[in-house]
């Protein structure tokens, strides 16, 4: 949960009763960007949902965007949480098992909280190294799933090869809209065996010669 300022202000919570009305203010936001989209979204919607005044809700967050701010830093803590975990089970991660894993990971994690995706695509409207953040150090999770993985990639492979996973990640996100179920499905299973096919040939790699 945010417990400390955004970049636009507002007072960080300091007791268990503020950081319950801070959950409450950000889960209220969720629930308002999700339903009527971000621009749409007023801070006195937010507070109703909530069952806080007005002003409680500028006390913490003096701006819509500093509330969106905060709600996205929220999710990316619960996301970089299931990449940790990824990177522990990495070591015993057969190839296909990790294909897997990674294309799950992302998937369920924005179907889990579909607000991050109308925070990503509000774009301009929350501060833009904000984002740049996030997709780096997701990138930084990868490099070490992938320094893991294929002990053999050079140094200077890493980054590309995570940029590559990244955007396959993606695309099973994207996947996720496309219907019927069974066609869905389908295409979910070639992506993965796509991934698993880049991740063994990664595997293959050797350091070049000094």
């Amino acid at each position: 949960m945010a417990s400390r300022p955004t970049s636009q202000g507002g007072r960080a919570p300091q007791r268990r009763r503020g950081h319950e009305r801070v959950a409450a203010l950000l889960a209220a936001a969720s629930g308002c960007f999700v339903e009527k989209g971000y621009d749409a979204a007023t801070m006195t919607e937010i507070a109703a949902r909530a069952g806080a005044a007005i002003g409680s809700l500028y006390q913490f967050f003096p701006t819509k965007e500093a509330l969106a701010e905060a709600l996205m830093a929220d999710h990316a803590e619960a996301l970089y949480a299931r990449m940790d975990r990824l990177v522990a089970q990495a070591p015993g991660c057969a190839t296909e098992e990790l294909a897997a894993r990674l294309v799950r990971t992302f998937a369920d994690y924005r179907r889990q909280h579909p607000s991050f995706v109308i925070l990503v695509e509000a774009g301009g409207s929350l501060p833009p190294m904000l984002g740049r953040t996030i997709r780096q150090r997701m990138r930084d999770y990868l490099c070490q799933i992938l320094a893991i993985h294929a002990p053999g990639l050079a140094a200077g492979e890493l980054r590309p090869a995570a940029m590559v996973v990244q955007q396959l990640m993606k695309a099973a996100v994207a996947l996720q809209n496309e219907r019927p179920a069974a066609l869905r499905q389908a295409a979910q299973d070639q992506l993965r065996r796509a991934l698993a096919l880049y991740l063994k040939e990664l595997t293959e790699s050797r350091p070049a010669p000094t």
